[in-house]
Formats: C-alpha cells, structure tokens, sequence
C-alpha cells in the first residue's frame, strides 16, 4: 500500500526572517550565499512542520522585493535538501509582484523598487502592501 500524500498549507508567521536588498535592486553573484542560508533555513522549516513524515513538494511565495533571487534559490534546494525529509521533493516558486499605497492620495499602484514616487501625485513614501514575501505556503507529505 502506497502512503496517501496531503498537502498542508503553512504561513509560519514570524518563523522566517529573509534578506532583503535596500534598493530593491537585482542581487549579485556575491548575494547568493545568502540564498544557501536562506534555503537551509526553508529546509529546517519544512522539516520542522513535515513532522517526520517525507515532503513530496514545497511551495515557497517569493516577493519581487524581498531581494531574494528565486533561481539562486531553485540552484540551492537540491543540495541543501540532500539527506533530509526533504531529499527529492519538488520546489514550485510563486513569485509575488510588488505593490504600494500612497499614503497622500490613497493610489495603489504595482511597485518596481523602493523609493518610488506615486505615479498618481508624486508624493513619496509608498507603503509597500505587497512583494516582500517570504514565505513556505505549501508543503506536500506522505
């Protein structure tokens, strides 16, 4: 008999702190050691939840303005899966765009970097609503 897979969702609030580029900038080569401790740190989080069962899949919620480069990430997994719960299982990344508010007119508005004026007035100071994810919101187990 097979086991039976069931997928779990998990926002883990607070159990994840991430790196995040001031700027908003794209990271370099030299940034990706970050993503192999944030990768290790995704592996502890889903072992932790998996509760000794085998992970089939994770899905991880990636912000465009987290400042964590999704592909440096993918690159990571399998190495820092090997000889875990986690070893062979299937990483989908969603990736989460950016969005702001205005806090002059109220706008909403998609946001590319930090530090942008609002399209709609000028003003600066957009509140970032949305892009800085960095989450596990899915795990699949047997």
């Amino acid at each position: 008999m097979s086991p039976v897979a069931r997928r779990r969702s998990f926002p883990l609030p607070g159990e994840f702190c991430y790196h995040r580029r001031k700027n908003g900038g794209a990271a370099r080569t030299e940034d990706f050691v970050h993503e192999m401790s944030i990768t290790q740190s995704v592996v502890e989080i889903c072992e932790k939840n998996a509760e000794g069962r085998r992970v089939l899949a994770v899905t991880l919620e990636i912000g465009e303005l987290s400042g964590v480069v999704p592909e440096a990430v993918e690159f990571c997994f399998e190495a820092c899966t090997s000889g875990t719960l986690l070893e062979g299982a299937r990483l989908a990344i969603e990736r989460v765009p950016g969005r702001g508010e205005c806090p002059a007119c109220r706008a909403e508005m998609p946001v590319k970097t930090y530090f942008e004026p609002c399209p709609s007035c000028g003003a600066y100071g957009v509140r970032i609503t949305a892009g800085e994810e960095l989450r596990v919101k899915e795990l699949e187990v047997e």
